[in-house]
């Protein structure tokens, strides 16, 4: 198959990092991987483009480079609420229309909300700006305090180290998990951040002890999936109450230990139906959600699928060549 066209729209002054997050997700060249991708730039005016930092950088294509991407991605727009060109505009509703994925980053979300494409649906943007973006745009639906929305056609995600999760989710919904985990590793990434994470955590009034990280026992459950791990144990484990325990993980993540839990055995059943033949009902069990029943109505609350119809499009013959209906 072709490569996936993936569009940067620019605007000057334009952010490099917010334009980095989907060059290095999209366009980075790894040798260990297979391409999937095909990443480019463009702007209203083909030309040299002033950035945030002062150097400047150049879109060589129009707006014409729109007109074939399968995915068109708003890396910032500065300064946010300003007046977007009608040109642009009308070239992200062509695009919409004809089914390209439309993806911001950052304040980008302006822009979308602007094209229309988020009237009536949930998004986000920087918290700075969540404020703004409200007033300016009330027919959307904003959400402060996650990392990233995705609707399927339209996404929007919080600043710029959000942008890189949500373009990591994108190629996991794309290509399966085990290719973006492997895209994550080759950038030196901390395990993925969910979309429902917060995107700011206010720091304490006094300063945490320095024995309080979750690392150790997150480490130490990553290794007892398949196990009786309930909230109770990782409790145990820390050496706290649950209602501690679930203080610490909304301070340091964002999210409650049972969300963080049913996550994390969500991601090893993915890469068990990708990488293995497995039957269905011995992934549950290996992932610690004790039947396939279980497992199928989490996955699809979380994922909007069955395992079974995410293996036949991700996953591949295990060693043993067992196939299980999903």
């Amino acid at each position: 198959m072709p490569p996936h066209r993936v569009v940067a729209l620019l605007n000057e002054p334009q952010s490099p990092f917010e334009l980095a997050c989907a060059a290095e997700v999209f366009g980075g060249v790894r040798p260990d991987l297979p391409t999937h991708y095909d990443f480019r730039i463009c702007a209203q005016r083909p030309g040299p483009l002033r950035t945030t930092v002062g150097h400047a950088l150049v879109a060589e294509a129009g707006l014409a480079a729109l007109e074939d991407a399968d995915t068109v991605v708003i890396p910032g727009w500065q300064p946010p609420g300003a007046d977007v060109p009608a040109p642009v505009l009308d070239a992200l509703r062509a695009a919409h229309r004809r089914g390209a994925r439309i993806v911001s980053i950052c304040t980008g979300a302006f822009v979308l909300a602007r094209a229309g494409l988020l009237d009536g649906r949930r998004a986000t943007t920087h918290w700075r700006r969540t404020e703004q973006f409200a007033a300016a745009f009330p027919a959307v639906e904003v959400d402060p305090d996650v990392l990233f929305v995705d609707h399927g056609d339209v996404a929007t995600s919080a600043g710029t180290g959000a942008g890189v999760d949500l373009c990591l989710h994108l190629v996991r919904r794309d290509h399966g998990a085990s290719y973006a985990a492997a895209v994550a590793r080759s950038m030196v990434l901390p395990p993925r951040r969910e979309g429902s994470q917060l995107q700011y955590v206010a720091p304490p009034t006094a300063p945490a002890p320095a024995d309080v990280s979750l690392g150790p026992v997150l480490e130490w459950a990553l290794g007892r999936l398949d196990g009786a791990l309930t909230v109770d144990r990782l409790a145990e484990r820390a050496g706290v109450s649950a209602r501690t325990l679930a203080r610490r993980f909304a301070e340091q993540l964002g999210i409650s230990p049972g969300q963080w839990l049913l996550a994390r055995r969500l991601d090893a059943a993915r890469l068990l139906l990708e990488e293995t033949g497995l039957p269905v009902e011995t992934v549950a069990l290996r992932v610690g959600l004790s039947s396939a029943v279980n497992l199928r109505r989490h996955f699809r609350t979380a994922l909007g699928t069955t395992p079974g119809a995410y293996r036949r499009v991700f996953g591949r013959d295990g060693a043993d060549g067992v196939r299980a209906a999903g």
